[in-house]
């Protein structure tokens, strides 16, 4: 089940804050490091401060952009404590670890950190499924990357040993079959089309229409057969209005 959970680092400046990432995701039992396009990897820094974890840093995979980091994963669970003007569905510090371990039990799910300096963009936000908010003092509130991670991976692990402690018999029914996050992008880029095909987007603004229809889609959260209904009619909507579908995803 952990080894289906990864912690996806985008666009971090500091070596030394990828090593501190690894050591603590190792102490909490997770392996799976995605670097989304680091300042400077790999580095000495980042394996000295790895201490024992210099093999999560071995195996970490580099990635040009989000999308590719989390394409697979059904769950994409993005930390930031600044809030948005589009709120996604949000999770506290123990309601993550809980939503991270029951999901990766039948799918990847990813757990995303941005830049040490900005955090993640409005854009990358968007990419996930949800946000994670840590309960930190609100007058100080600013943690450093690797202590973020080891609060929500601590609660991640203790998630699982609570699974585990029910035994197999008293273990959750099965979830839904959500769909991938590049299954959703394709949906997102066929809607965004079949609006602009019907006049509905005006092309000079499209933007704040989708983002609250990615903030609704999110949190309805469609299953991947609902998805393909979706996908479905959006085709019939195009195909009433005389244009071809242009997505063949």
């Amino acid at each position: 089940m952990l080894g289906n959970i990864r912690v996806v680092l985008v666009e971090t400046f500091h070596p030394g804050n990828i090593g501190s990432v690894a050591r603590a995701m190792k102490t909490m039992g997770l392996h799976d490091l995605v670097l989304v396009s680091p300042r400077v990897f790999p580095s000495e820094t980042a394996t000295r401060l790895a201490v024992g974890a210099a093999d999560i840093l071995e195996s970490a995979r580099v990635v040009e952009s989000l999308a590719e980091a989390i394409a697979d994963c059904r769950l994409a669970v993005a930390a930031s404590a600044r809030r948005r003007g589009h709120e996604w569905p949000l999770l506290d510090a123990a309601g993550c670890g809980r939503q991270m371990v029951a999901e990766a039990r039948q799918a990847p799910a990813a757990l995303v950190f941005g830049p040490e300096r900005m955090g993640l963009s409005n854009e990358q936000l968007q990419s996930c499924t949800h946000r994670v908010e840590i309960a930190a003092n609100p007058e100080y509130s600013s943690l450093n990357l690797a202590a973020a991670v080891q609060i929500l991976t601590y609660e991640i692990r203790q998630a699982h040993l609570a699974l585990e402690g029910k035994g197999s018999g008293d273990a959750t029914g099965e979830l839904p079959e959500y769909p991938s996050s590049e299954a959703m992008e394709h949906f997102y880029a066929h809607l965004e089309q079949t609006l602009r095909d019907t006049g509905f987007l005006i092309r000079q603004h499209p933007g704040e229409l989708m983002v609250r229809l990615r903030r609704l889609f999110n949190r309805a959260r469609p299953e991947a057969m609902e998805l393909n209904i979706l996908r479905g009619i959006l085709s019939s909507v195009q195909k009433a209005a005389g244009v071809r579908s242009r997505d063949d995803s």
